[in-house]
């Protein structure tokens, strides 16, 4: 493992047992670059160059992105997206969070500082999310005939949802800040793999009769992503 730089792009390059070679632009728009063990340096000189295009075209959006994430924090007074509806965080005496659905708040110990209410306000969604999407889940696991191995909510950061081979669910818990209908769209999406480990029309099917315009979901959790791509929720 060593770092390359010269007139061009720096990248940091790996090189392992593999006979591909691949570009990776991490979170912190910095280049990652993996190649075969006996891949000379030249080559691998050349072939970063050749994708200087497709670098240049992602990279500004992933900087911004980053600088941005780096700028995030919640304060009291800030409002927080739960089950597709605006939260306010405000603060309260005592040491213990909590969530107060008849005001629609998340309250806060007062003493708190902002890394601490980001860490608290992310034990709030995991609570909620391992209670609301549970339950979701065997309403849909019953209607579609279909029994998951596991119920998992975790903090997985590039996807919403998985099914294992062995027919685990896996959700994560930033999707407890989704509309309602989208929740259930990935819970859906989830079950039908018990059915078909793909995404052939065969499954699409399956979510289609579950959820007609799910398509129309789709899109908006694209935009959530989208959302999320600029804020930093991993905890301190």
């Amino acid at each position: 493992m060593k770092f390359k730089t010269d007139t061009m792009r720096k990248y940091k390059l790996i090189k392992t047992k593999r006979k591909t070679i691949t570009i990776k632009i991490k979170e912190d728009a910095s280049l990652e670059v993996r190649a075969p063990l006996n891949m000379h340096g030249e080559k691998i000189d050349n072939f970063v160059k050749s994708k200087e295009r497709w670098i240049a075209k992602h990279i500004g959006k992933i900087e911004e992105n980053y600088k941005l994430k780096k700028q995030f924090e919640l304060n009291f007074g800030d409002f927080v997206q739960l089950r597709g509806k605006q939260v306010a965080i405000q603060p309260t005496k005592g040491n213990i969070g909590s969530h107060n659905k008849e005001k629609n708040m998340f309250l806060i110990p007062e003493i708190a500082n902002s890394n601490e209410i980001k860490d608290m306000t992310i034990k709030l969604y995991k609570l909620i999310a391992r209670e609301y999407i549970r339950k979701r889940v065997q309403c849909f696991a019953h209607k579609m005939n279909v029994n998951p191995s596991a119920i998992r909510i975790t903090s997985a950061k590039t996807r919403w949802g998985s099914c294992s081979g062995k027919n685990s669910v896996n959700f994560s818990w930033k999707l407890i800040m989704a509309d309602n209908e989208v929740i259930d769209y990935v819970i859906v999406h989830e079950l039908a793999h018990i059915k078909q480990h793909n995404h052939s029309s065969k499954f699409w099917k399956i979510v289609e009769t579950i959820i007609p315009d799910y398509m129309e979901k789709k899109e908006k959790l694209k935009l959530l992503g989208k959302k999320l791509n600029k804020e930093d929720w991993s905890k301190q």
